[in-house]
């Protein structure tokens, strides 16, 4: 086994680096999100998905308004180790439309397919 050292992972021009959030259990992917080098520490050390807000220039600790928490239960890295994996527990929708995932929307046949509706 090896120790994980931060200052492999190969960050973005901004200091961020993409992160895909998958339900642990049933493998969904919920949502793409964006962390820096902070934001990966806290979300290490605390279990508790913590990114960066490009909007906002400010940590977003998911679910800090909403209640949708996602609780960290397993990160990987790619091989280019440029991209992260986050398998966790979500509690409650993870997107902000209020459904299960972001990825709501096929295209299929040049044409945009609306595939779940808000859980609330």
């Amino acid at each position: 086994m090896k120790i994980f050292d931060i200052t492999s992972v190969k960050f973005n021009d901004q200091g961020l680096v993409s992160v895909i959030a998958q339900d642990a259990e049933t493998l969904e992917v919920l949502m793409l999100a964006w962390m820096n080098a902070e934001s990966l520490k806290e979300t290490l050390a605390t279990g508790r998905m913590t990114y960066w807000s490009r909007s906002r220039q400010a940590f977003w600790r998911k679910g800090e308004s909403s209640g949708h928490v996602q609780s960290l239960i397993d990160m990987r890295i790619d091989c280019d180790r440029d991209c992260l994996l986050a398998m966790v527990n979500q509690v409650g929708p993870a997107c902000h439309t209020n459904r299960r995932s972001c990825f709501y929307t096929a295209i299929r046949s040049g044409e945009e397919v609306e595939l779940s509706q808000p859980e609330g």
